[in-house]
């Protein structure tokens, strides 16, 4: 099968992309800039499948791209950059000429933007793209990453399932919002042509390697052997990058239409988790709590920020995000999607080596 890849620069997509080698997909990413993908992928260790010459010079323009073919554990592998804006539908059907599946790992997620309309073209106006991409090229199966947090948390003792509905801190939330938009989107769709395969991925909070920017790594970063850290109340569900990637891939083909799967792994306190971060790569630190009361009063200040346009991350809804423990359940995954379950540890190791 010919996969088109969105989202194949960021920390799931990067795994999403090596892991759909692996499986012996071929593979058409679609980037905003090829000569940073190709860098990118190109530092893979010592036993990667990729060939990329560090002093040839690319010099991309949208529209174009770089096809590969190399060999991987005796298989061949077929790869193709395409360098373009997957907010450009002449650049999407571009892409996807030839293409049986459409994986979609892109979305908007800084949460320093201040108007809900700033998510809305990656995280709703994609979704409704795609659609429309599958009709036209006649693909048959579309996998879409969403967040967990469009689906309402559990406790220690009684993790959410997918049936959970949405709920504050999130609810208010512009990305999660926006995230719940499309898919709605797809789910509707998913309905109205019971003859494609729509799956939607929930995943928790993602840690491993390839995390580039970094994007969740800010969390690890923080705290990254700092003698004393002051640790909000909060806790989340984490998993490993290259455990969520095999599930997006055997999503592909596998799962039931129409419906949503958390991608989920280890339910954590902040406190446990920089323990564990501590633990694995061998410091001692002090963890604070984080008075609740002195952590809203930091939202609220940065809510006045914000009114008055200047972009911060600090905001109330933002605070009180950290301060509930969002844990969930992924006993649907498991079982129709064979997601694995490695150990937190090795992703914290993954991210740092």
């Amino acid at each position: 099968m010919k996969v088109l890849l969105l989202g194949a620069s960021g920390l799931l997509g990067q795994n999403v992309f090596r892991q759909l080698l692996r499986d012996g997909y071929e593979v058409v990413a679609l980037v905003r800039s090829a000569e940073r993908f190709l860098k990118s992928i190109g530092h893979y260790d010592a036993q990667s499948y990729i060939a990329y010459d560090d002093e040839r010079d690319f010099h991309f323009e949208d529209g174009m791209s770089c096809e590969y073919q190399s060999v991987y554990e005796d298989r061949t592998v077929l790869f193709t950059v395409r360098q373009g804006s997957l907010l450009s539908y002449e650049h999407l059907l571009s892409a996807a000429s030839g293409c049986d599946a459409i994986v979609n790992c892109a979305g908007t997620t800084d949460m320093s933007l201040l108007r809900y309309d700033d998510y809305l073209p990656v995280n709703v106006a994609l979704c409704a793209s795609l659609l429309r991409l599958m009709d036209d090229c006649a693909i048959g199966s579309l996998v879409h990453v969403s967040t967990a947090n469009t689906i309402g948390f559990g406790s220690a003792a009684a993790p959410a399932s997918e049936c959970a509905p949405m709920q504050p801190p999130f609810a208010d939330s512009f990305y999660a919002r926006s995230k719940a938009e499309g898919e709605r989107l797809l789910l509707d769709a998913a309905g109205l042509h019971p003859d494609r395969h729509i799956v939607i991925l929930n995943p928790g909070f993602i840690v491993g390697a390839y995390d580039l920017k970094p994007s969740s790594g800010q969390l690890l970063l923080a705290a990254y052997r700092k003698p004393l850290m002051v640790v909000p109340k909060g806790g989340k569900s984490f998993v490993t990058a290259s455990d969520a990637a095999v599930a997006v891939v055997n999503a592909v083909t596998l799962g039931r239409s129409g419906c949503r799967y958390l991608i989920t792994g280890s339910n954590l306190s902040l406190r446990e988790f920089y323990s564990l971060q501590a633990s694995v790569c061998g410091y001692r630190q002090w963890l604070i709590p984080l008075p609740s009361w002195l952590a809203l009063v930091a939202g609220r200040l940065g809510d006045l920020l914000r009114r008055c346009h200047i972009p911060t991350q600090l905001s109330s809804v933002n605070i009180r995000q950290l301060l509930v423990r969002e844990y969930y359940d992924s006993a649907a995954a498991r079982r129709d999607l064979r997601l694995p379950s490695t150990p937190i540890a090795h992703a914290i190791k993954a991210f740092f080596a």
